[in-house]
């Protein structure tokens, strides 16, 4: 029952909310028993095919709503214990490397030490990695083999597939990072995992109430 039901995190490194979301991601699965799927999307792509835009850019100049997000951050870090958070500098940074390197890396079964290593250099020990310098320094710190992975990352099945799941997050209704999925249904952003959680539970129940 529990592994019929697909719930799916999407997300892109530019973002501190998918960031901040993913660390609450665990204490969710213990409870409900479901694994997500983590599903790698070019944000960039995202806000280009729905005229959104970065939070960098929609809070300039508007009074109180920036101070109100970092309130909102605060709170989120203290309810969830979060401790290793530092704002990036170079935010926000072209992430196409990253992306494409992610999805590399999940081909070559690779994904969890990228992933790790991505998100450490980019809001744990903030680096600008969308330079090729300080890419390959960082991830070569990590331990990883970054340049088997940049030469895969630049094959055409991976280019296609960080293509593919942008285009059909989009056309599922997804307009940013991080945006979850259970089932068919959709969420937005670190402060819907209670929603989340709550419709995982939702599911599983009616799922069972079916087969009872």
């Amino acid at each position: 029952m529990v592994a019929a039901l697909k719930a799916e995190f999407h997300f892109d490194f530019g973002s501190p909310n998918a960031y901040l979301a993913e660390l609450a991601l665990p204490d969710i699965e213990t409870r409900t028993g479901i694994r997500f799927d983590y599903v790698p999307v070019l944000l960039g792509g995202v806000y280009k095919a729905t005229g959104n835009m970065s939070p960098a850019d929609s809070l300039r100049g508007i009074k109180n709503k920036p101070e109100y997000n970092a309130l909102e951050t605060a709170r989120f870090l203290r309810r969830h214990g979060i401790t290793k958070f530092a704002p990036n500098p170079f935010f926000p940074v072209n992430t196409l490397s990253l992306m494409r390197g992610v999805v590399a890396a999940e081909f070559d079964g690779l994904f969890e030490p990228y992933f790790r290593a991505a998100y450490h250099h980019m809001w744990v020990e903030p680096k600008k990695m969308d330079d090729p310098q300080v890419f390959r320094a960082a991830f070569l710190s990590s331990g990883l083999d970054i340049d088997r992975i940049i030469a895969r990352a630049q094959q055409d099945d991976v280019k296609k597939k960080l293509i593919e799941n942008t285009t059909r997050a989009v056309q599922r209704g997804s307009f940013g990072s991080p945006t979850f999925f259970v089932g068919d249904e959709i969420y937005f952003g670190k402060d819907s995992l209670r929603d989340v959680e709550e419709e995982i539970l939702a599911q599983l129940a009616s799922a069972r109430r079916k087969t009872a």
